[in-house]
């Protein structure tokens, strides 16, 4: 394969493997004209190269010395959920492959490495990221001014935070951002910083969950070479990233008290101290947190300090929940079905007024994004273009019946690869049926090697015309 791609687009390579780091380098160079790749032998040097350099896709091994790939995982879509991630993996941890796919890798890959099947999927991935590009770049360029256009709704409770996050955008105070998950802080972030005054500026969002406690203070104040095993280098640190733009710590309930005393020194006195470092830095950053936490409870508890939270208190937005905008719902549900139709290719779906009733006459937990999950599956699972409501797929558990599959056994391991291997079957079957039997169309659509395709069929002994 020697496809020729845009001049500049890079390609990281992590392994702490020398020989294998530079086996895939020359091997790729050759391969994939027109790619820079770059290679990192460990999960802190690959966090470093990230930082000052656009990867268009990522290729990382689970299993890795200074720091699993999991974590790097972690840390990289803390930052940018969007990241095309393939990871690599032994026979014996596919396990772990699958949590990474979970956590938001994009593929992954068994060693002994075939390297013809690799280099397709990784031609798919910078298709993937390529795609990703072209949609943001197309959404800024038919609507530059509308820094609300990803929000969806036009309920009463939708248009009074509309209101509210425009007066609160003008402002150079810190920003409170309480709802529960699923509801949508991240867009309610972005959109504050988007209409402020500092939207040329950078915007750093944060998962803080996602960073290993022991990682968190490092990534968001720094540290000097030397710092500590593994500092080879100094990193300057997600706070001077943002220097006069805007960071958003998501869900900031959740860390320890340890980085909420630090925290609370950069909010009184617009500086930070990088670990292993004999001053302080000034910075301007506006910070934007978010929570689905009662902090008032937590601060009650001890895991939360008073004077962070009124610090931090100054401006407060509220997300409403998916039950406080169920008029809202259809509009949602459509968005959600014109999504699956661009991003895999698919004939378009549309939901039977019945199963709109359903949607809304249903309690959301989850939110926006419980909505979002049910409406993907279902549209996957139908065979046919009107969704009624037999096939709405509310479980993220399917089984033949559509119901959770029922435990018989008490052990995580069991229960999960039982569902796993339902999973599997049922996607693709259900990816068959949509192509008419096709199996490289299907393999096109679900992002897989034909082969990887051919590998479920045979495991779950799915017979479909092999066209």
């Amino acid at each position: 394969m020697n496809k020729r791609y845009r001049s500049g687009l890079k390609l990281l390579i992590v392994d702490d493997e020398p020989d294998m780091l530079t086996g895939l380098k020359r091997s790729f160079a050759k391969r994939l004209n027109g790619i820079d790749v770059l290679t990192a032998s460990g999960g802190r040097e690959a966090l470093d190269i990230l930082r000052t350099n656009d990867i268009a896709l990522v290729l990382m091994d689970i299993m890795m010395g200074d720091m699993d790939g999991l974590k790097v995982l972690d840390a990289i879509h803390s930052r940018d959920p969007e990241q095309t991630i393939i990871m690599m993996t032994g026979y014996g941890t596919i396990e772990l492959a699958v949590d990474a796919i979970r956590r938001g890798a994009w593929d992954f890959v068994t060693k002994p490495l075939d390297l013809d099947s690799l280099t397709r999927m990784l031609c798919k991935g910078f298709e993937r990221s390529q795609l990703l590009v072209e949609n943001r770049r197309l959404r800024n360029r038919v609507c530059p001014e509308d820094t609300l256009g990803n929000f969806i709704g036009h309920s009463p409770p939708m248009l009074h935070l509309y209101e509210t996050i425009r007066t609160t955008a003008t402002s150079q105070y810190n920003v409170l951002i309480r709802g529960a998950s699923g509801t949508g802080k991240e867009l309610c972030a972005r959109a504050v910083h988007n209409l402020s005054d500092r939207k040329d500026q950078p915007f750093v969002m944060v998962n803080c969950p996602a960073i290993p406690e022991h990682l968190l203070e490092s990534e968001l104040f720094g540290y000097r070479k030397g710092a500590f095993t593994g500092a080879n280098r100094d990193h300057s640190g997600l706070f001077v990233e943002a220097d006069k733009g805007t960071i958003c710590l998501d869900e900031i309930g959740d860390i320890p008290i340890s980085i909420q005393t630090k925290l609370l020194r950069v909010l009184q006195e617009q500086e930070i101290k990088p670990l292993g470092a004999s001053g302080s830095k000034k910075i301007d950053v506006r910070i934007i947190a978010s929570t689905n936490r009662a902090l008032e409870d937590s601060i009650s508890e001890g895991t939360f300090r008073e004077d962070l939270f009124y610090r931090l208190e100054v401006l407060t937005l509220h997300m409403p929940s998916l039950d406080e905008i169920v008029e809202d719902i259809p509009l949602l549900a459509d968005h959600f079905l014109k999504q699956i139709q661009i991003e895999s290719n698919s004939e378009e779906k549309r939901l039977s007024p019945l199963a709109l009733q359903m949607l809304m006459e249903k309690h959301w937990p989850g939110n926006v994004r419980q909505l979002q999950n049910v409406i993907h599956r279902s549209a996957m699972f139908c065979p046919h273009k009107d969704i009624g409501p037999q096939d709405l797929v509310f479980s993220s558990k399917p089984t033949n019946s559509g119901t959770p599959a029922k435990l018989t056994s008490n052990l995580y391991k069991d229960a999960k690869d039982r569902v796993v291997e339902d999973f599997a079957g049922r996607y693709v079957t259900a990816m068959l049926r949509q192509t008419g039997g096709n199996v490289s169309e299907a393999a096109r659509r679900s992002g897989l090697t034909r082969a990887a395709l051919q590998k479920i069929m045979r495991r779950y002994n799915i017979q479909k015309a092999d066209n």
